[in-house]
Formats: structure tokens, C-alpha cells, sequence
């Protein structure tokens, strides 16, 4: 399900903006002090959101906050999924700026307004 974006369209796509907002998904296994077989299985269980970048699969690096995924971050990835959006979509409305909320619907998971982004997420699919 995870999408190819080529690489002039990678720099100014959603998620982070710089190469240092991004993990690979070996990175990503370290900082959750898991396998890489299991940070695979969590992305095919929409625990995780994980695209292409430069031909390599990344993972925003602010959606894995110290050694967990952010709390909220499955529920509203299997929202969007319901809603019919595929990663890259998934992506783009988590990094939309969003003047409501503190900055995007991502920063919001990690805070107070995380019911809020599953709330606005659920009802994308109405």
C-alpha cells in the first residue's frame, strides 16, 4: 500500500522537511528496541506510517515519540484507512497545517487535542 514518490517530489512532499525529521525503518527498530520484522508488521497493521523517500521506506521521525509510537497515531491511521486514504494521503493530512489545532494534526496527537485529530479523522469517512 506504501507508494514510490520520486525524488524531486520527496523534498517538498509532506512530513518533515528535513532529511533529519525522518527515520529509516532499521532507525526506527532501534529507538523502539524492537525487531525489524516487527517494525514491518506494524506498518502492515497500520500501528505505524511508513512511505518512500529517496527509494528508501522512512518513518516521520515525530510520530515515534521516545520509545513508542505516539498513542493515538493507529487509531487515526485506521481511520484514514476507512476513509479510503492511502499512505501517502494519510501522510499529507497528518502535516496539513491546521490554525485549530498546535500546527498539525501530528503535533496534535502528541498533546491534549489527540481526540480531537481522531474525531476530525473519523469523520472524513461520512
Amino acid at each position: 500500500m506504501t507508494e514510490s514518490v520520486p525524488a524531486d517530489q520527496a523534498a517538498a512532499g509532506p512530513g518533515p522537511a528535513d532529511a533529519a525529521g525522518w527515520l529509516t525503518l532499521p532507525d526506527v527498530a532501534e529507538r523502539l528496541d524492537v525487531s525489524i520484522s516487527k517494525v514491518h508488521q506494524m506498518i502492515r497493521d497500520r500501528e505505524l506510517l511508513a512511505v518512500r523517500r529517496d527509494g528508501v521506506r522512512r518513518v516521520p521521525a515525530d510520530l515515534v515519540a521516545n520509545r513508542t509510537v505516539l498513542k493515538h497515531l493507529p487509531g487515526v491511521l485506521n481511520l484514514l484507512t476507512d476513509a479510503g486514504y492511502d499512505d501517502e494521503a494519510a501522510l499529507r493530512w497528518l502535516y496539513e497545517p491546521d490554525d485549530t489545532l498546535p500546527g498539525t494534526p501530528a503535533a496534535a496527537l502528541g498533546g491534549d487535542q489527540a481526540r480531537e485529530v481522531k474525531r476530525r479523522a473519523q469523520a472524513l469517512g461520512f
